[in-house]
């Protein structure tokens, strides 16, 4: 996967940089596997905005990801490597072998024609989910469930991945993109590798356009608006407007919002660096 930056020959294009979709190999998903949406704009039943920067967007339909893997021992067969505009990975079509048919997350260096597997017995090889527990300490691993049967829950963006550092007793510790370092049950599943289209992270949008067509409104800063509406408004001339506070007034860029008793903080070892 690489990116290719546009001649500016419009203003849109001047700093626009987009992804290569070489790695694509189809432009029509598999027409079982996909749902209809439905936008709500950020509206509520009765037609009131209730979320605010939501509205518009492009059409798009719902791709249904396999997030729990639970043939096990029934191999699959890599058929097209797909685009997903619900996501910034790329998704696999697999086909397996009893001829059902799912999509998974493509990590980095899944081929099409190339052979996937989970289960307990797997082999630690891309694209392969296996229990935490059988997987060999240092390996890179994304698509990770926090609990046994709930279907993968972390490191599921283009570019991520984690890695299983050591084991402690029913528990094994992984380090997460974040910096975060936590304890995960040995029975939840994870699939081995890291998640593709890597260099996701280096594309620009290039004009405010690209944000409509995504569904995002335009959001406007705090010490812009005034006092009525905002506890960073208002002021005479171009004042800062304060300690940075949310709309609603909870501090913000530096305070703690997590709470002290929430019950999976006996599972985290070390918080994420600043």
């Amino acid at each position: 996967m690489a990116v290719r930056k546009l001649r500016p020959i419009t203003p849109g294009q001047r700093h626009k940089v987009i992804g290569t979709f070489d790695t694509i190999t189809t432009n029509a998903p598999e027409k079982s596997l996909v749902r209809g949406g439905v936008k709500s704009g950020g509206r509520n039943h009765d037609g009131k905005m209730t979320i605010r920067n939501v509205g518009g967007g492009h059409k798009q339909k719902y791709r249904v990801i396999d997030f729990k893997r639970t043939k096990d021992g029934v191999p699959a067969t890599v058929k097209e490597i797909e685009y997903d505009p619900n996501r910034s990975a790329r998704i696999a079509l697999l086909y397996y072998a009893d001829g059902e048919k799912t999509y998974i997350l493509a990590p980095n260096g899944l081929q099409v024609g190339q052979k996937v597997v989970s289960g307990a017995t797997a082999a630690p090889e891309v694209g392969n989910a296996l229990p935490l527990q059988n997987i060999p300490l240092g390996t890179i691993i994304h698509n990770i469930e926090l609990r046994p049967g709930q279907g993968a829950a972390m490191v599921r963006s283009a570019g991520t991945f984690a890695q299983l550092t050591s084991r402690e007793e029913k528990y094994v510790i992984i380090k997460l993109p974040s910096g975060e370092v936590r304890k995960v049950l040995g029975t939840c599943i994870a699939t081995i590798g890291s998640v593709g289209n890597s260099d996701h992270a280096l594309e620009r949008s290039g004009k405010a356009g690209r944000s409509r067509w995504l569904g995002r409104r335009p959001r406007v800063r705090g010490v812009a608006m005034n006092p009525v509406d905002h506890p960073m408004g208002g002021g005479e001339g171009r004042a800062s407007g304060g300690h940075p506070r949310s709309r609603k007034g909870l501090l913000a860029k530096g305070f703690k919002t997590r709470s002290k008793k929430k019950a999976s903080s006996k599972y985290i070892i070390e918080r994420k660096k600043k």
